[in-house]
Protein backbone atom coordinates (compact mmCIF):
# COMPACT_ATOMS: atom_id res chain seq x y z
CA UNK A 1 0.00 0.00 0.00
CA UNK A 2 2.76 2.50 0.83
CA UNK A 3 6.31 2.85 -0.42
CA UNK A 4 9.53 3.17 1.57
CA UNK A 5 9.85 6.75 0.27
CA UNK A 6 6.63 7.68 2.02
CA UNK A 7 7.84 6.75 5.54
CA UNK A 8 11.55 7.59 5.39
CA UNK A 9 11.29 10.90 7.29
CA UNK A 10 9.91 9.34 10.45
CA UNK A 11 13.26 9.30 12.34
CA UNK A 12 14.57 12.74 11.33
CA UNK A 13 13.80 15.75 13.53
CA UNK A 14 12.04 18.52 11.64
CA UNK A 15 9.72 21.51 11.86
CA UNK A 16 6.72 20.07 10.01
CA UNK A 17 4.33 17.19 10.55
CA UNK A 18 4.71 14.59 7.82
CA UNK A 19 2.41 11.85 6.53
CA UNK A 20 1.00 9.77 9.42
CA UNK A 21 1.95 12.42 12.03
CA UNK A 22 -0.88 14.68 10.83
CA UNK A 23 -3.78 14.17 13.27
CA UNK A 24 -6.51 16.35 11.70
CA UNK A 25 -9.63 14.71 10.26
CA UNK A 26 -9.79 17.03 7.26
CA UNK A 27 -7.10 19.09 5.57
CA UNK A 28 -7.02 21.80 2.94
CA UNK A 29 -4.90 20.14 0.26
CA UNK A 30 -2.44 21.85 -2.06
CA UNK A 31 -1.06 19.84 -4.97
CA UNK A 32 2.58 19.33 -5.97
CA UNK A 33 2.46 22.23 -8.46
CA UNK A 34 0.84 24.62 -5.95
CA UNK A 35 -2.72 24.13 -7.22
CA UNK A 36 -5.60 24.19 -4.73
CA UNK A 37 -7.26 20.76 -4.57
CA UNK A 38 -9.71 21.59 -1.77
CA UNK A 39 -10.74 20.20 1.60
CA UNK A 40 -10.20 16.44 1.75
CA UNK A 41 -10.34 13.78 4.47
CA UNK A 42 -6.86 12.91 5.77
CA UNK A 43 -7.00 9.34 4.42
CA UNK A 44 -7.76 10.56 0.91
CA UNK A 45 -5.01 13.19 1.10
CA UNK A 46 -2.49 10.57 2.29
CA UNK A 47 -3.52 8.24 -0.54
CA UNK A 48 -3.05 11.04 -3.10
CA UNK A 49 0.47 11.64 -1.72
CA UNK A 50 1.28 7.94 -1.91
CA UNK A 51 0.01 7.77 -5.49
CA UNK A 52 2.24 10.73 -6.43
CA UNK A 53 5.19 9.04 -4.61
CA UNK A 54 5.60 12.14 -2.45
CA UNK A 55 5.08 13.23 1.15
CA UNK A 56 2.09 14.95 2.72
CA UNK A 57 3.46 17.92 4.69
CA UNK A 58 1.45 20.05 7.13
CA UNK A 59 2.58 23.58 6.18
CA UNK A 60 0.02 25.54 8.25
CA UNK A 61 -0.99 23.52 11.33
CA UNK A 62 -2.84 26.41 13.03
CA UNK A 63 -5.23 27.06 10.15
CA UNK A 64 -8.80 25.68 10.26
CA UNK A 65 -8.63 23.15 8.63
CA UNK A 66 -4.83 22.66 8.54
CA UNK A 67 -3.17 23.27 5.17
CA UNK A 68 -1.21 20.31 3.82
CA UNK A 69 0.87 20.15 0.68
CA UNK A 70 1.95 17.22 -1.42
CA UNK A 71 5.71 17.61 -1.95
CA UNK A 72 9.05 15.84 -1.89
CA UNK A 73 10.07 16.66 1.68
CA UNK A 74 13.71 15.71 1.14
CA UNK A 75 14.07 18.19 -1.73
CA UNK A 76 12.23 20.84 0.30
CA UNK A 77 14.59 20.41 3.30
CA UNK A 78 17.66 20.44 1.03
CA UNK A 79 16.61 23.74 -0.58
CA UNK A 80 15.79 25.21 2.84
CA UNK A 81 19.24 24.27 4.17
CA UNK A 82 20.91 25.79 1.10
CA UNK A 83 19.06 29.09 1.70
CA UNK A 84 20.06 29.11 5.39
CA UNK A 85 23.70 28.40 4.50
CA UNK A 86 23.72 31.22 1.93
CA UNK A 87 22.21 33.63 4.47
CA UNK A 88 24.89 32.71 7.04
CA UNK A 89 27.62 33.16 4.44
CA UNK A 90 26.46 36.67 3.54
CA UNK A 91 26.16 38.04 7.06
CA UNK A 92 29.01 40.10 8.55
CA UNK A 93 29.94 39.36 12.14
CA UNK A 94 31.03 42.55 13.88
CA UNK A 95 33.84 42.04 16.36
CA UNK A 96 34.71 44.35 19.21
CA UNK A 97 38.44 45.14 19.05
CA UNK A 98 40.11 46.75 22.02
CA UNK A 99 42.93 49.30 21.94
CA UNK A 100 44.63 50.29 25.21
CA UNK A 101 46.15 53.71 25.81
CA UNK A 102 48.12 54.89 28.84
CA UNK A 103 47.60 58.25 30.52
CA UNK A 104 51.22 59.28 29.82
CA UNK A 105 51.40 57.92 26.25
CA UNK A 106 54.07 59.29 23.91
CA UNK A 107 53.13 60.74 20.51
CA UNK A 108 54.60 57.91 18.43
CA UNK A 109 52.85 55.25 20.54
CA UNK A 110 49.60 57.18 20.17
CA UNK A 111 50.02 57.26 16.35
CA UNK A 112 50.58 53.47 16.23
CA UNK A 113 47.40 52.85 18.23
CA UNK A 114 45.51 55.43 16.17
CA UNK A 115 46.45 53.54 12.95
CA UNK A 116 45.20 50.30 14.54
CA UNK A 117 41.88 51.97 15.39
CA UNK A 118 41.54 53.21 11.79
CA UNK A 119 42.38 49.72 10.45
CA UNK A 120 39.81 48.02 12.71
CA UNK A 121 37.10 50.53 11.79
CA UNK A 122 37.94 50.09 8.10
CA UNK A 123 37.40 46.34 8.46
CA UNK A 124 33.91 47.02 9.85
CA UNK A 125 34.68 46.15 13.48
CA UNK A 126 33.73 48.17 16.53
CA UNK A 127 36.58 49.53 18.64
CA UNK A 128 36.72 49.80 22.42
CA UNK A 129 39.29 52.50 23.18
CA UNK A 130 40.46 52.41 26.80
CA UNK A 131 42.83 54.49 28.86
CA UNK A 132 44.30 52.52 31.76
CA UNK A 133 45.31 54.39 34.88
CA UNK A 134 47.97 52.95 37.18
CA UNK A 135 48.63 54.06 40.73
CA UNK A 136 48.05 57.76 41.31
CA UNK A 137 47.30 58.45 37.62
CA UNK A 138 43.60 57.95 38.42
CA UNK A 139 43.54 61.35 40.12
CA UNK A 140 44.18 62.92 36.70
CA UNK A 141 41.29 61.33 34.79
CA UNK A 142 41.04 64.51 32.69
CA UNK A 143 44.25 63.42 30.88
CA UNK A 144 42.56 60.20 29.77
CA UNK A 145 39.47 62.18 28.76
CA UNK A 146 41.65 64.41 26.53
CA UNK A 147 43.29 61.38 24.87
CA UNK A 148 39.93 59.80 24.04
CA UNK A 149 38.45 63.12 22.87
CA UNK A 150 41.43 63.62 20.56
CA UNK A 151 40.98 60.12 19.16
CA UNK A 152 37.25 60.61 18.56
CA UNK A 153 37.91 63.92 16.71
CA UNK A 154 40.60 62.35 14.50
CA UNK A 155 38.40 59.41 13.44
CA UNK A 156 35.09 61.32 13.33
CA UNK A 157 34.83 61.04 9.53
CA UNK A 158 34.94 57.20 9.52
CA UNK A 159 33.05 56.35 12.72
CA UNK A 160 30.50 57.41 15.28
CA UNK A 161 30.95 57.42 19.04
CA UNK A 162 28.62 54.70 20.25
CA UNK A 163 29.48 55.29 23.91
CA UNK A 164 31.10 58.46 25.20
CA UNK A 165 34.21 58.20 27.41
CA UNK A 166 33.24 56.99 30.86
CA UNK A 167 35.35 56.07 33.87
CA UNK A 168 34.91 52.45 34.98
CA UNK A 169 37.18 51.44 37.82
CA UNK A 170 40.77 52.20 36.78
CA UNK A 171 39.90 52.52 33.06
CA UNK A 172 38.18 55.14 30.97
CA UNK A 173 36.30 53.45 28.12
CA UNK A 174 34.86 54.74 24.84
CA UNK A 175 33.25 52.62 22.10
CA UNK A 176 33.49 53.58 18.42
CA UNK A 177 31.33 52.06 15.67
CA UNK A 178 32.10 52.31 11.94
CA UNK A 179 29.77 54.40 9.78
CA UNK A 180 27.59 52.43 7.35
CA UNK A 181 29.25 53.84 4.23
CA UNK A 182 32.76 53.09 5.51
Amino acid sequence: MCSDHFWRWRTISRDHQINDEIRAREVRLVGPEGEQIGIKPIREALQMAIDANMDLVNVAPTAKPPVCRIMDYGKFRYEQQKKEKEARKNQKIVDLKEVWFRANIEEHDYQVKYRNVVKFLGEGDKVKASVRFRGREITHASIGQRILDRLSKEVADICTVERAPKLEGRSMIMILAPKNNA
